[in-house]
């Protein structure tokens, strides 16, 4: 295993992975819009829990996780300290967090082609 995952908890990537993920949905927000209502309705779609669970479907059940990231996914869903917001349910916010925590594995070892790849990806996926 790689030493990120002997540095950081589960919790601890997915932490960074969402600062991480939310920044980047920001500037394609900012790119794609000229208009500071459609940048704020594309990132919240786009940082919604559902929207990062149907992300985490698609990756999995179309085999694109390799088996290092499909156990760091697993890790930080299951991973303990999960308090659901209000508006989705737990199962969502878990797996949002298994996500988040790919997301920040990928950042923190400084995968950013690996980022690029599934950034294009997630935008294909329908909502």
């Amino acid at each position: 295993m790689n030493g990120i995952l002997n540095k950081y908890s589960p919790l601890a990537l997915a932490f960074v992975g969402d600062a991480h993920y939310n920044l980047t949905v920001k500037q394609k927000a900012a790119e794609k819009h000229a208009k500071i209502n459609d940048m704020q309705k594309y990132a919240a779609d786009y940082c919604s829990a559902r929207r990062q669970a149907r992300i985490s479907h698609y990756l999995i059940d179309q085999g694109i996780l390799n088996e290092e990231e499909l156990e760091i996914f697993k890790k930080g869903r299951n991973a303990k300290g999960h308090g659901a917001p209000k508006n989705t349910d737990a199962v969502t916010y878990r797996i949002s967090t298994g996500f988040e925590a790919v997301w920040g594995y990928w950042y923190l070892n400084g995968m950013q082609q690996r980022l690029e790849q599934i950034w294009d990806l997630i935008e294909t996926i329908e909502d």
